[in-house]
This record gives structure tokens, C-alpha cells and sequence, in this order.
């Protein structure tokens, strides 16, 4: 957002320097989601800045700080932006509240005809909009939360920033269209083709800085006045087969006349295809059988009568799928909750435990130190920016293939992060909630880093945060692996972890039938969990298996784990009865990380600790592995 901030701002004074002396004034129009991010208000009911107002006022300062005027730029606009503060050059219409003569978020009252139940902000916009083209007054930039609500727009807007996503109710075009009126000059003077010429495109130039990649912006926007240029027809009508061009069997063209369409469109309305205008359920299932019946006049020219058909409107071919239908709850099999090999199994597997952990902490601040100095490696930030044009609108079939817009530029740019940036960042803190050491071992451990390795800090915050408590909880972790114990609770899990989850999925998507499954289905995370659990249900050494709730844990230092799977095999069958399972799509170390790493360690202490030899805990990537294991 900072960014897009910043690209409107440097937009908006390169065309007003175009303009300034022609006496025409510039405005940008910045649409936000909700007012709190341009304006806020403390318990005592003063106003102050919300992020946006201070992102806009950091950027401004430090771009007019650095501007480098053009040629030709003399001292009439130096005077204009000297005379003009960061903090006077923006402002919000949105909503007054009545009551406490805030702005607040707008409402929409009747949405068929848009109109706003706050008449205040109507009345405001609307009186304002005069004094707005005046260059006396210094309001350039405008953020608004509900122009398009309130059918707002300004003859002088050059520049629209998108700084939040277009809903279901407002298409692109929509919010383009605050920006595609000719401008105004000082003396109210239309900037048409009458008074410019053939500069008249030059002058009306509308940027849109977006908050998408330009391919998506550019296509969406073209399907959109595709649509507006030329809308496929929705009903038949004799007028739609008028001066159409239709071949028979033969290859022999003919121009229908008012005659022969009354006779089609009649035809239709005999065979039962049309209702009202509207092709009818009968239409479409004949046409899905080659049993359409036309006109006997017209017979011969079936196939050009339904290509003609075929471009009205079918809003049911447009209709998304029902994922409802194939939504599934699983229910679970309560027989299977008494059956002897699931009884032993969870009674042998239901035990609660407590770890105990002792480590040297200076030891832990050692190991981190050097595997920071060592691994961490912070991406700069580059941010890019792709500008194209659309001059004018050739043909429908232009916009559809997406060639209305032209690409003209794409840059990288690198990202200067601002010395008095809103975005204030309390490392240690994120570090210590990241990581669960105490803000004296966090401290020590960043203060003992080298210089060049925490600078970067200054490159990319949050990715220098992430990166850093990712790297200390590794080690943390290997520490724990070499200090840990268990030892067995007389707390139990109950069987309720089974009734008590709603557990919803998609039939075909992450949910599955299944026959040997504590449910009736089975709801899965993976490709390879399916495998998995397809070769469990036809397997005849399994009696029962369940895919674990996260109900059921073990708690451990790096946080809480769920093993998959727990599986009783029949006692003829196997070596080992139990199983207590943990799928992972690679055997292979260097992909586990070293927290999922310490986790598996500390399952396998746990059923140690609360468990027999009867129960195995292993990490497989396959059945067959896990059979190989079973078998002993």
C-alpha cells in the first residue's frame, strides 16, 4: 500500500507540472475499505491520523523533499508546492455521523438505487466539488470511502489508487469511471476538442495505480467494457434473425427478410423453444439431442438458425457448481468405539504425559549466535512497477484478446525504507512471542550477532523476524532432543475427542469413503495421505484405524503435536499390534525440519513413557513402509 501510495503521489506531480500552467488542477483519488485507515478518533474524541493518512504524509514530505524540477519549471509552481503542507494537500469524504460529527464507514440504504443513508456526505461532496478545481485551495489528493456509493466524481481527477479490492458491486469500470471525464481549466473551460484540438488525449490522461499485477488489472478491465460495448442479446425476438446471413445444406447463402424472420421466430414460439422471449428448457434438451424442429420454410437453414439462437444469453451456462453437493460431515460408526482391538488400542494409547526439559541456556545462546551469523541471509525488498496504455477501443474483439492495453514499461525498483516509518517494529518482543525465551536470552542472542548480519534488519523487517525465530527454534529444538524426558500422567484423553469435532469436508476433494475407519469417511490433508489410507481399508492385516483428532496431543517445548494415524492390526497378522502413525510425503532429514524434527522426538519419548512394547511410533512415507516395520 506504501507503494501504491508513493506511486500516486509521483504520478500526480508529473502531470501537474504538464498542467499547472495551462491553469488546470490535478486531482488523485485514493478508494479505501474502511475509514479507520485514513482517520481515527482517541477517547477523548480528537481525530488523528489512520496508517494510510500517515503513509501519504511521510511519502509526500520526502518526495517533494528530493524533487528534482524539470526544465522548463519556473519559480510560479515552486511557489505552489512551497505554499502547500503534507498535512493540508489530502482529505476524507466519507460519512458524517450526526450525532458526534465524525466520518464513519457509509451504509447503504436502498442498494437497487445507491443512495446513501447519510444525506450530510452527499450534500458535502457535491458543494465542495467547485472549490476542488480552484488551485487556491490545496486539497489535491482525496481519499474516499464512498464515492462510487454516492455516484462522486470530479472532472479533474488524473489519478485513482486502488487501495482496497474491488468488491462483487463495483467493477473496475466502475471505479475508472470517476476518472474518464474531460477536465476543467481555472475558468470552467471544457478541455474538449474544441478548445485543445487534437491535444484533447494528450491532456485527458487517466493513471490507475493498481493493487494487482498489470496483466490482471488490464484483462479484467477489457472483459469489463467488452461487455459494455457490445452485450450478447437475451431474448429472441424477430428482429434478432433480420438481415442475418444464413447457408443451407447446399452452401447457398441467403439474407433473411422481415418475412421469413416473422416465420422462424413464429415457428419457435410453435415448436415451444421460446416463452416470453426466453429460450425455454425444451430448446436446450432438443438441441442436446439433434431434434431441433425449425419453420418448414426454413428447415433447410437449421444449422445457421440455431448459431444465431446460440448468441442470446444462457445465464445457466454461467452458473457456478453447487459445492454443496458434494459437502459430507463425517459420522462416526459408535459400534466401532466397542470393539475389542479398538478398546486395547486406545487403552493403550488414551495416557496423558508431562516432559521435563533441562538445557544450558548460555549453551542455546551460543549454538543461535553462530547459526545466525551462518544462515541468516535477509532478501532485499524490490518492489515492480509496469505502466501500460489504452489509447482508444478498436473493436469488441480487441478487448476480448486482451491487445486494447499496450505494456510500455516495467521497472524493479529498490525499496528505501523511510528513517521515520509508520510501521514501528518491537524485535525483541516478536522474537520472544516467536520463540518462547525469555527477552533477557533474546537480547543476548541479537546483541551477540555480527553487525553486518543484523543490518539487515534495516532491508526487510518482518522477513529478518521470521527468519531469525525460525533459526533459534531449530536450535532450540536440537537442545531439547538432547535433554527431554517424559513421564506418564494418570489423566486420560477421552473417547468425547471423537464426538465432540464437527468434521466437514468435500467428497473428491479432501474427503473419502472408507470401511475399517473409526468414520465413515475420512478427511485428508494430502495425496499421500489418501494413498495411505486407500491401502489401509482394503488391507486384510488391519482390523481398525482412525486418522487422530486434533483433540488428541503431546505436548512438547516447540509447541503441540498431533500424530495421523493410530491403527490396530489383527494379532495373527502382525509382529506389532499397535501402531501409532505419522505420514510424511519425504523419508528423507534434510526436508523435515528441525522443529518437526525435535516434535517426532518427543512422540516417540512420550509412548515410551506411557506405553508398551506392543505400541510401535514410527514416521512413514508409504503403507508398504509401514507393513515392512509391523512385520518386524
Amino acid at each position: 500500500r506504501r507503494i501504491q501510495i508513493r506511486e500516486t503521489i509521483l504520478s500526480h506531480l508529473e502531470r501537474e507540472r504538464q498542467l499547472f500552467y495551462k491553469g488546470i488542477k490535478v486531482l488523485s483519488l485514493f478508494f479505501i475499505d474502511e475509514v479507520a485507515k485514513y482517520k481515527q478518533y482517541d477517547a477523548s474524541g480528537q481525530a488523528f491520523n489512520g496508517l494510510y493518512a500517515d503513509m501519504f504524509e511521510e511519502e509526500y514530505k520526502q518526495i517533494i523533499g528530493n524533487l528534482q524540477l524539470e526544465i522548463g519549471d519556473g519559480d510560479g509552481y515552486l511557489r505552489y508546492l512551497d505554499s502547500i503542507t503534507a498535512e493540508e494537500t489530502h482529505a476524507g469524504y466519507f460519512s458524517i455521523d450526526k450525532k458526534s460529527h465524525r466520518i464513519i464507514d457509509s451504509k447503504l440504504g436502498d442498494r437497487r438505487e445507491r443512495t446513501s443513508d447519510d444525506v450530510d456526505a452527499y450534500e458535502l461532496i457535491m458543494k465542495d466539488k467547485e472549490r476542488l478545481l480552484d488551485c487556491k485551495e490545496p486539497v489535491r489528493f482525496i481519499f474516499s470511502h464512498s464515492a462510487l456509493r454516492e455516484g462522486w466524481d470530479n472532472p479533474n481527477v488524473f489519478q485513482i489508487c486502488t487501495l482496497k479490492q474491488s468488491g462483487s458491486d463495483v467493477r473496475k469500470r466502475q471505479e475508472v469511471g470517476r476518472g474518464l471525464r474531460l477536465s476543467v481549466n481555472q475558468n470552467g473551460e471544457r478541455m474538449d476538442t474544441n478548445l485543445l484540438g487534437e491535444d484533447v488525449h494528450n491532456v485527458n490522461v487517466l493513471t490507475v495505480i493498481a493493487n494487482e499485477s498489470y496483466e490482471s488489472f488490464a484483462k479484467g478491465l477489457q472483459n469489463e467494457l467488452a461487455e459494455a460495448v457490445a452485450d450478447r442479446p437475451r431474448k429472441v425476438t424477430v428482429d434478432l434473425f433480420k438481415n442475418k446471413v444464413i447457408k443451407d445444406t447446399s452452401g447457398a447463402e441467403q439474407i433473411i427478410d422481415m418475412d421469413l424472420a416473422q416465420i422462424i421466430y413464429e415457428g419457435l414460439i410453435t415448436s415451444r423453444y421460446i416463452r416470453k422471449g426466453i429460450l425455454t428448457d425444451k430448446y436446450y434438451e432438443d438441441k442436446k439431442t439433434g431434434n431441433v424442429e425449425i419453420a418448414e420454410e426454413a428447415a433447410d437453414y437449421q444449422e445457421s438458425i440455431i448459431a444465431i439462437l446460440d448468441s442470446i444469453y444462457d445465464s445457466r451456462l454461467m452458473q457456478p457448481e453447487n459445492a454443496r453437493n458434494n459437502n459430507v460431515e463425517l459420522k462416526l460408526d459408535r459400534s466401532k468405539l466397542g470393539l475389542p482391538e479398538f478398546r486395547k488400542l486406545w487403552s493403550q494409547i488414551n495416557a496423558k504425559s508431562v516432559y521435563v526439559v533441562e538445557f544450558d541456556q548460555d549453551e542455546l545462546i551460543r549454538k543461535a549466535i553462530s547459526a545466525l551469523n551462518r544462515e541468516l541471509r535477509v532478501s532485499r525488498i524490490f518492489f515492480k512497477v509496469e505502466t501500460g496504455t489504452m489509447t482508444d477501443i478498436q473493436s469488441r474483439e480487441q478487448l476480448q484478446q486482451g491487445t486494447a492495453f499496450v505494456k510500455e514499461v516495467d521497472e524493479v525498483y529498490k525499496a528505501k525504507l523511510s528513517p521515520n516509518a509508520a510501521v514501528k517494529y518491537d524485535l525483541v518482543g516478536k522474537v520472544v512471542s516467536e520463540t518462547g525465551l525469555t527477552r533477557q536470552a533474546v537480547v543476548s542472542i541479537l546483541s551477540g550477532i555480527e553487525k553486518a548480519v543484523f543490518n539487515q534488519f534495516a532491508d526487510n523487517p518482518e522477513e529478518f523476524i521470521i527468519k531469525t525465530s525460525q533459526i533459534i527454534n531449530e536450535q532450540k529444538a536440537t537442545t531439547i532432543i538432547q535433554h527431554i524426558t517424559y513421564n506418564k500422567l494418570e489423566a486420560v484423553h477421552d473417547t468425547t475427542i471423537f464426538t465432540e469435532p464437527n468434521l466437514k469436508g468435500q467428497l473428491g476433494v479432501n474427503v473419502m469413503p472408507a470401511k475399517k475407519h473409526l468414520y465413515d469417511h475420512i478427511l485428508y490433508d494430502s495425496g499421500n495421505e489418501r494413498a495411505f489410507a486407500e491401502k489401509m481399508d482394503i488391507s486384510n492385516e488391519v482390523a481398525i484405524y482412525v486418522k487422530l483428532p486434533r483433540g488428541f496431543f503431546i505436548s512438547t517445548p516447540v509447541g503441540k503435536y498431533n500424530p495421523d494415524w493410530a491403527i490396530a492390526f489383527h494379532e495373527d497378522k502382525v509382529k506389532h499390534i499397535y501402531f501409532i502413525a505419522e505420514t510424511k510425503g519425504s523419508m528423507s532429514t534434510m526436508q523435515i525440519r528441525e522443529v518437526e524434527k525435535a516434535k517426532i522426538h518427543c512422540a516417540r519419548e512420550h509412548f515410551k513413557a506411557i506405553s508398551t512394547d506392543s505400541v510401535v511410533y514410527e514416521v512413514v512415507d508409504s503403507y508398504e513402509t509401514l507393513l515392512d516395520i509391523v512385520m518386524g
